[in-house]
């Protein structure tokens, strides 16, 4: 998985942890909602890429 997401995706995925780790330090509450918010976001957008692959006949592909 790392090697599909390149540099920039790692970097993108420390930088939010980095960010809940903080945020989890001073309000563990708040976290817990951004990291709920977090993967309901990535769910949302992968079904959306999941709708157009397979508009596009490359259904199986996520």
């Amino acid at each position: 998985m790392l090697d599909k997401l390149g540099l920039a995706g790692i970097v993108g995925v420390l930088c939010c942890l980095g960010g809940l780790a903080v945020i989890a330090y001073v309000a563990p509450v708040v976290a817990g909602g951004l990291a709920l918010v977090l993967v309901g976001l990535v769910l949302v957008l992968r079904g959306l890429l999941s709708g157009m692959l397979s508009a596009f006949g490359m259904d199986g592909m996520i």
